[in-house]
């Protein structure tokens, strides 16, 4: 089983790469380092086979536009239609989350067929047959990204393996109406005699409140209120937590002189990481087609690369996606959901062109 080899994890990293700077998050930095690196590779590439590597400035500006308006289309299209039509500016709201990598599989080879008819001596199906090694590499990158803003997360284990995805949580709690310094989840050494086998977990929260005019027993009162609340009322908890909404909430509060911690004893629900799991995936893909390339490099069949690529993204894609939960409420009356369904043409399509560059090569043999 996949959740054997996992560990009982409480994960509620702050997205933002430093604090107080909310719009400099790490999925950001990651999504521009993958297209960064990737454009060393394709320096490397080109130079390696004998092109201008000049070239490659020109073709990652055709890369950058065709994967965000890719990306953020096929979200558009496929996941949220009646959201962004019915308001179309927000469309253009891309910091705000929202990116389908099989929209950007549809328009990265438009784009790259636009560079090719504007560069003399470059093949299209060897330019793509390169691109899509870096495009593994980015897809590792930006899957990481997604872990680290808790999101495109997978479902229960059923075990006391997993992640418990505590972040969203964190920032409910922010919003209650006290002076509070700081929140943090985590995993309690002293609780693992609460551990059921059915991946329902313990965690707590320790929630640091400024003294002000609060007294001990007032403090108490609105925060078997309000945390009881927010931990069993909000989609967001009910989706990662696992507070009885029966029980008294489990409080403790300690003065600590110029404030008090209240640590909260709560539940969470032990989630498959799937973040990492597709990461890893499309990072290993990357390593077996630049292996492949330093040792063929020229002889590889061209369409061969983009073949094996879709197959391998799109089929582990798949396979993935039954550990995934439902992105949104639609896909719940789905046998496939819309990632699975988007990804069968793609791997036929890649099935297409390993037969066409097999036959190809064996025809040019055969003549030669």
């Amino acid at each position: 089983m996949i959740n054997s080899i996992l560990y009982y994890v409480v994960w509620s990293p702050n997205p933002s790469i430093f604090s107080g700077f909310d719009r400099l998050r790490w999925y950001s930095l990651l999504f521009a380092l993958g297209f960064i690196i990737s454009q060393q590779f394709m320096i490397h590439f080109f130079k390696k086979e004998g092109h201008d590597e000049n070239l490659v400035d020109k073709l990652t500006i055709y890369m950058v536009l065709a994967t965000i308006i890719g990306a953020r289309l096929g979200h558009v299209l496929f996941y949220e239609p009646e959201r962004y039509l019915s308001n179309p500016i927000d469309i253009l709201k891309v910091w705000e989350g929202g990116l389908a990598s099989h929209g950007a599989a549809i328009v990265i080879p438009i784009a790259i067929w636009l560079y090719v008819r504007r560069t003399p001596g470059q093949s299209y199906l060897w330019v793509v047959d390169r691109v899509v090694i870096v495009i593994a590499l980015t897809g590792a990158l930006i899957r990481f990204g997604n872990l680290m803003n808790s999101e495109i997360g997978g479902m229960p284990t059923g075990t006391d393996s997993g992640f418990v995805f505590a972040r969203d949580t964190e920032e409910i709690l922010h919003t209650m109406k006290l002076p509070i310094s700081s929140i943090k989840a985590y995993k309690p050494a002293d609780r693992q005699s609460e551990l059921s086998g059915t991946g329902r977990v313990p965690v707590n929260f320790d929630i640091e409140i400024d003294k002000g005019g609060f007294d001990e027993a007032n403090l108490r009162a609105v925060l078997e209120r309000d945390v009881k609340y927010a931990l069993t009322r909000f989609n967001s908890s009910k989706k990662y937590m696992a507070e009885d909404p029966e029980t008294p909430l489990n409080l403790e509060i300690k003065d600590q002189g110029d404030h008090y911690l209240a640590v909260v004893k709560t539940f969470g629900q032990a989630k498959y990481p799937t973040q990492i799991y597709e990461s890893l995936t499309y990072l290993l893909i990357f390593i077996l087609l630049f292996i492949g390339w330093t040792k063929y490099k020229s002889r590889i069949p061209e369409g061969l690369y983009l073949g094996l690529f879709l197959i391998s993204v799109f089929g582990m894609r798949f396979f993935w996606e039954f550990f995934k939960e439902n992105q949104v409420d639609f896909e719940d009356n789905l046998t496939l959901n819309m990632g699975q369904t988007l990804s069968i043409p793609l791997v036929v399509i890649g099935l297409g062109f390993v037969v066409y560059s097999l036959t190809n090569k064996k025809k040019k043999t055969i003549q030669n």
